[in-house]
């Protein structure tokens, strides 16, 4: 375990009903590849019994195993970086619990760094999940794409492969919040994705809400990207261009004809309210680049850990 070549790590948040089954095909799938690994899981304040059954599994397979306990929840991203910061590996690979990716997959993405990639990602083919999160999936793909040229095909699927040098740089980025994948996605100087199985939750519900995966993309555009700020300041320019070019027709009309007027009263409603639509919109995105700043100036810890379980030399 001191120097294994390949680091599994795996954020753990209530998958007490789905634990076994991960455990039963993990490691007879990392075995069959015959290669020296490590397994790490990192529970993330769960409130049912993850944490007793991983205790277990270090107990039963203590020379592959470790485990990282938080204190409290800190999200998936903090639980993954904890598991960065004490992997040995010199290829990292990470992992859901809920079995939505195959463990049996992680031999394909070592064979795509046999080639030479540093970064895998991948694509999950003929996703099983509800039509809504595939369709937003999508649409967030795209405008991610154009805001902050990183490619990722399939944004939201965690099993991605990096090399020992992307990992170190992650490390050295203190960011109170990011998105893994895309800042590794940064570091990376050859990388690539392959198509994986994606099958449905073993057991439980995903943690992921329509709101979470909003945020998400909140952080992942605001944290690679300036795009949103500088096309509100054009947008307010080109309000502001038509908005004297309108006062100078409406000034010339009035000259001419002192009765006729150029907006109803009515279309000045609706124009009022976009126009405070747009404002609330930009001091929105505004908003979401000071309270960065602000989490990122408090320099608080991201996460605390109540204890590890790891095999002492």
């Amino acid at each position: 375990m001191s120097s294994p070549l390949l680091s599994v790590v795996i954020p753990v948040y209530n998958e007490e009903a789905g634990l076994a089954s991960l455990f039963a095909r993990l490691y007879p799938a990392l075995d069959k590849l015959a290669i020296g690994y490590e397994i790490i899981f990192v529970n993330d304040g769960s409130t049912d019994r993850s944490a007793a059954l991983l205790r277990e599994q270090f107990q039963s397979r203590p020379d592959v195993t470790r485990v990282v306990l938080f204190n409290g929840n800190y999200g998936q991203h903090m639980a993954i970086m904890a598991g960065f910061e004490r992997c040995r590996g010199e290829r990292i690979v990470t992992l859901d619990a809920d079995l939505q990716n195959p463990p049996e997959e992680i031999g394909n993405l070592m064979a795509e760094m046999d080639k030479g990639f540093d970064y895998v990602g991948s694509i999950r083919r003929k996703r099983q999940d509800v039509g809504w999160r595939r369709w937003a999936s999508k649409a967030m793909n795209r405008l991610r794409e154009r805001l902050t040229h990183i490619k990722m095909t399939d944004q939201g699927c965690m099993l991605r492969a990096y090399s020992r040098d992307i990992i170190s740089a992650i490390n050295q980025s203190r960011e109170i919040s990011t998105y893994i994948p895309a800042l590794a996605y940064s570091f990376a100087h050859n990388p690539t994705e392959i198509e994986v199985e994606h099958e449905e939750r073993s057991a439980g519900e995903s943690k992921y809400s329509l709101y979470k995966l909003i945020r998400l993309n909140f952080d992942l555009v605001t944290g690679f990207s300036v795009v949103p700020l500088q096309m509100f300041s054009l947008f307010g320019m080109l309000v502001a261009l038509i908005s004297v070019i309108a006062y100078v027709i409406v000034m010339v009309q009035r000259a001419l004809s002192g009765s006729w007027t150029f907006w109803s009263i009515w279309d000045r409603d609706i124009l009022e309210f976009f126009l405070i639509g747009v404002v609330l919109f930009g001091l929105g995105i505004i908003g979401e680049y000071v309270g960065r700043i602000y989490q990122q100036v408090r320099d608080r810890p991201r996460y605390l850990v109540q204890a590890v379980l790891e095999k002492t030399e």
